[in-house]
Parts: C-alpha cells; sequence; structure tokens
C-alpha cells in the first residue's frame, strides 16, 4: 500500500478511537477525519464534498421533515395507535412493538419508518413510565432485521441488486433473500426480546429527572365532545403513569371525584385537574380528544398556529391581585391561561378563580406574535415561547398518510427515484398545511446529516487509496485452500467489519468484486456471495455509525458507542452464524 491508503487507516482509527471515548460528537469527529485527509491530499475538493450532494442525504433530510409533519397532524398516532398502548411491562412493549415494526420494514425503508417512529416511541415509553433508551435501540434494530426480509427493505439490497445487473448476473427477485433474511430477522427479534435489555445500560429519561428542578403547573382539561376518550378508562387513555404529572381530580358537572381511580372511565365534558411539569403538560395538549381548558370555562380550540408561552408575572403589573377571570386575560392579552405555577407549589381552585401574585408563571396558550406584542411589556418580566407546542392538526391526518403513501408508490413503481418523490412529498405537505416551512426547517437533524456526508467521503478515500481492498484481501486470500464455505464466512465478516467502520452501502460496494472474484476462484457459486453480502451490509449493529438508523436513535436516546456495542455486538454474532448456516442450505455452493 502506499502512504496515502496507509494514513486513511490511521485517519480511521483516530476516529473509532476518539467516538468510542467520546472525545467529540460523531459529526465532529468525522469532519474532522474527512478535512484531514482532505488537507493530505487524499481527497480532492469535489470527492471531499461530494458527500453533500449525495442523494441518499438529501432524502434523509427530506423524510425528517415528512416524519415531522406526520406527527404534527397526528398520523402517526393513528396509524400505529394499538401497537402503542399501555403496557404493563419492558418485554411485554417489546413484544408488542417489534414484530410490526419489523414487518413494516419488509416493505418501506427503515431509514423512513425509524425517522418516523422515534418521537413517537418517547412519547410512548414516557407516558407508560420507561426510559425512551429502553426501545430506541430496539426499535431500530428490528427495523433492520425486518429491512432484510425483501429486496425492498433497505437501500443496501437495492445497492447489491443494482451490482448484480451491472455485472450481468441474473437480477435477485424481490422475495430472493427472503429464506436467509426471514431465519436471521426471527433470531434477531428473539435475542432483542429476551436477551437484550439485560445488557442495555438503564438510562434515565431527562423527562424523569425534572423532579431536582421541578416547575409545577396546576392545568385544566377538557374532555371534548365525541372525543376518542370517551368511554375509556383513565389507564386506557394512558392518563395514569405520564412522567412528571398526576391527574389530581376530575370535576364532573360540578361533582369532585378524587382521589381518581385507574379504572374510572372518562365522560364527554370531563374537566380533569393535573399538576405537572411544563414538558409533560406540553405533551397533554397533543393527547386527542383533550382540549385545554380556560379562565371562562370554555374549551380552547386547537387552531393553526397556537403554541405555549411562559410569562411570568411583574410587581407592576395590573393583573397583580386579581383573580384570572376578573382580569378578561383572554379578551386584553389574546391568549389563554391554561396553566398556573407558584413557589413549586399546587395551586388549588379552578384556572379562572386563582388570584395572581407578582412572581407567578403563567403557561398560555398564544398566537404566534404574542412574544414580540408582550416581550417588552412591564406587564411580565419574562415572556418565553415553548418549542415544539404547537398542538396537532387531526384534521390534515389523512391528508399527510395520503401524501406519505403516494410517495411510496411512487418510489416502489420506479416512477420517480426515491429522492425526487420525497421532495416532492415535502412539498405537498407544505402545500396543504400539513406542515409550516418554518417547522420543515426545525424538523431537519443536521448533525445527522453531517455525519452521513463526511461517512461518504471517508468511505472514497477508502475505496480511492486500495485501503478497504488491501483489508479484505488479506483477510480473504489465506483462505482459499479451506474450501467456499470457508470463503465465504470470510466475505461475511469482512463485510461486517467494513459496515461497521464506513457504511453499509459503500461496504457492499467495496466488496462486491472481490466476493465474485473469490467465488470465481474456488470454483463456488456466486448467488450464497450475493446474499451474504446484502445480509452482513445491513446487519451491523455494533457501531452507531455503521447504519445510518442508528444515527437517528444516538441522540434522543441519550446513548454512548458502548451502548451500541454491548448490545449490538453479540447480535452481530448471532446474524452471522445464522446466515452462515441458512445460506448454504438454501443456495448450494
Amino acid at each position: 500500500m502506499e502512504w496515502q491508503a496507509w494514513l486513511t487507516l490511521a485517519t480511521l482509527a483516530g476516529m473509532v478511537y476518539a467516538m468510542t471515548r467520546e472525545l467529540a460528537s460523531p459529526d465532529v469527529v468525522l469532519m474532522t477525519g474527512l478535512f484531514a485527509l482532505a488537507g493530505c491530499g487524499v481527497l480532492t475538493p469535489k470527492e471531499t464534498f461530494a458527500g453533500f450532494a449525495n442523494e441518499s442525504m438529501a432524502t434523509v433530510g427530506a423524510v425528517l421533515v415528512l416524519s415531522a409533519a406526520l406527527r404534527n397532524t397526528g398520523a402517526v398516532e393513528a396509524t400505529f395507535g394499538r401497537i402503542f398502548g399501555p403496557i404493563r411491562s419492558e418485554r411485554s412493549g417489546l413484544l408488542r412493538m417489534m414484530a410490526p415494526v419489523a414487518g413494516a420494514s419488509a416493505l418501506l425503508n427503515n431509514t423512513t419508518i425509524v425517522a418516523m417512529l422515534t418521537p413517537v416511541v418517547i412519547d410512548w415509553a414516557r407516558r407508560n413510565r420507561f426510559s425512551p433508551a429502553r426501545f430506541l435501540i430496539p426499535m431500530d434494530f428490528a427495523t433492520i432485521l425486518g429491512g432484510v426480509l425483501t429486496l425492498l427493505g433497505t437501500s443496501t439490497n437495492l445497492t447489491v441488486a443494482a451490482l448484480v445487473i451491472g455485472a450481468d448476473m441474473p437480477p435477485l427477485g424481490l422475495f430472493e433473500i427472503t429464506p436467509a433474511g426471514a431465519a436471521v430477522c426471527a433470531a434477531g427479534l428473539g435475542y432483542l426480546i429476551w436477551l437484550g435489555p439485560r445488557l442495555l445500560n438503564e438510562r434515565k429519561d431527562p423527562a424523569q429527572q425534572l423532579g431536582e428542578r421541578r416547575r409545577e403547573y396546576t392545568a385544566s382539561m377538557l374532555v371534548e365532545p365525541r372525543s376518542v376518550l370517551t368511554g375509556k378508562s383513565i389507564e386506557e387513555a394512558g392518563l395514569r403513569h405520564l412522567p412528571g404529572l398526576f391527574l389530581v381530580e376530575i370535576d364532573r358537572g360540578g361533582r369532585v371525584l378524587t382521589p381518581v381511580a385507574s379504572d374510572e372511565t372518562l365522560r364527554e365534558g370531563d374537566r380533569l385537574i393535573f399538576a405537572g411539569v411544563v414538558e409533560t403538560i406540553i405533551d397533554l395538549q397533543k393527547i386527542r380528544g383533550l382540549i385545554p381548558a380556560t379562565e371562562q370555562e370554555e374549551p380552547i380550540a386547537n387552531g393553526n398556529g397556537r403554541r405555549l408561552t411562559e410569562a411570568v408575572i411583574s410587581h407592576s403589573s395590573p393583573l397583580v391581585n386579581q383573580t384570572i377571570r376578573d382580569a378578561s386575560f383572554r379578551t386584553v392579552y389574546d391568549a389563554a391561561v391554561i396553566a398556573v405555577h407558584r413557589n413549586g407549589e399546587r395551586v388549588p381552585g379552578k384556572i379562572g378563580d386563582i388570584v395572581l401574585r407578582p412572581g407567578d408563571t403563567l403557561l398560555l396558550q398564544t398566537a404566534p406574535g404574542f412574544g414580540r406584542a408582550h416581550g417588552d411589556s412591564a406587564d411580565f418580566y419574562l415572556v418565553s415561547e415553548i418549542p415544539d407546542s404547537d398542538p396537532p392538526r387531526y384534521d390534515r391526518a389523512r391528508v399527510s398518510i395520503l401524501v406519505l403513501l403516494c410517495m411510496i408508490a411512487a418510489a416502489t413503481t420506479e416512477l420517480l427515484p426515491m429522492s425526487i418523490a420525497s421532495f416532492l412529498a415535502v412539498g405537498a405537505l407544505i402545500a396543504t398545511r400539513c406542515i409550516t416551512a418554518t417547522q420543515a426547517r426545525r424538523s431537519v437533524e443536521w448533525q445527522i446529516l453531517i455525519v452521513i456526508a463526511a461517512a461518504l467521503g471517508i468511505g472514497t478515500a477508502m475505496e480511492k487509496t486500495g485501503a478497504a481492498e488491501a483489508i479484505a484481501g488479506a483477510l480473504v486470500g489465506p483462505l482459499g485452500d479451506f474450501g467456499p464455505w470457508a470463503c465465504l464466512a470470510a466475505i461475511y465478516l469482512v463485510t461486517l467489519l467494513l459496515t461497521e467502520l464506513i457504511s453499509n452501502n459503500a461496504a457492499a460496494a467495496l466488496i462486491f468484486p472481490i466476493a465474485m472474484s473469490t467465488a470465481a476462484q474456488v470454483g463456488a457459486s456466486q448467488r450464497p456471495f450475493i446474499i451474504a453480502i446484502c445480509i452482513a451490509a445491513s446487519c451491523g449493529f455494533a457501531t452507531p455509525f455503521g447504519y445510518q438508523t442508528h444515527l437517528i436513535v444516538y441522540g434522543p436516546g441519550g446513548y454512548r458507542f458502548q451502548d451500541f456495542v454491548k448490545v449490538g455486538l453479540p447480535l452481530d454474532i448471532l446474524c452471522a452464524i445464522v446466515a452462515l448456516i441458512v445460506i448454504p442450505l438454501v443456495w448450494p455452493l
């Protein structure tokens, strides 16, 4: 190897070390490595920045916007609502979640599914008083395992299929990979349900740590007419174990029910009094069928653009020593008080009857311009808009689902490339007011896109300098005398190693020509080697940058590099054993 290859390998080792020791975030580490290679002349400027123009990175960005729109309209809740219901144990939750998620991933791109379900799984875990970290990695891994069931499940399978056609070999069928994929998927799901949780560290959800710095409000919510919650018990409605929140009482036509039993049935018009922290009260107004109650005992319509704002009453405010109702708060400020906080104590009584004092913090539902209009007002010490507090627009749920189905149909029928279809879908969502342009910009996780773009550039350096080919050749070459199965195992393991170190698609592309020449040299059929590459390049679980979906859950789950190693490495080994047993049985060597 020339010096460029040695430098690339040294840079790769340094990046792995930096991420293992958590010296910096993944995007900073990968960008540093990328520009180190560019600065030393290993990569040209065009090669350095090619990843940022790659259509796969752009597609991920569009999918993140699509995910946000589906969540904002409540479409994800409507689609997966039966899956993400109340659970009594972590294992029962995994059993309920894993199979449907893996099944959906067989026909839908797993990146799309993980991007859509990550916020849903976080909310679901919190409602059931579990840390989201206990479910996000299993959900991510389940989508990858489901992706190896069909040719459409992962971009890796499609990459290998394109390489097969380019090599003038019979094309891969839609379900050709299914026999081996089903065995790997079944074994992997069993591991994640029964053994995986024992290896995954317990990480406390940030929402559960609020007790140390608690700002507790009193909030009133109404069960709206024809609500989907009517007739459900408190437990079934998911209102019993919300983190940082306590259902104090139910006001039913003047009759107060307290304490509230978990089997108490909700009725239309019930007024629910909660005490809790602001983060969970935000979640309350996103529950379909509940509407905030105001000082006038009237529900607030969840109109477009309304969001939550905190305001602290000043000593000079005309609101001091007046009740919220007598102050005509809604008329004067064009905002509705839905919760009150006072020195960490629950303020008793109805919202409209609370007498305001200096220093009281009000949680308001306001129009978008409230902060600009009253930010400098002497009536308030502080006015602060709460991000991501817009209530779901359930009236747009069907539209967003229709846009998603049209995008999937256009991509799967090859009417349009996935990148173009996804951006057209984003445009349609903005045009139909399923999401605003501002919300679309905020929903893009730039850290994820930077990591993907940098990883593509580093993969180019590995291929260009011959570093990847040298690694693969050194591992595979000496095994020729041990028969086809040993070579198949070596190809699988080298593909897996490169997947963990660079990326799935790059690993498949690098190993494909080596695998085909190896099969020819030992006189083996090429088909089992092709299937092995598909599964090995997809089933990389031991590093957070081995597959793009890992990067989506990495931050929200509060994970560390070691979490993926502890849970993913045994799964890597299990999938390899199952695949290397099943593949030769279905596709003889």
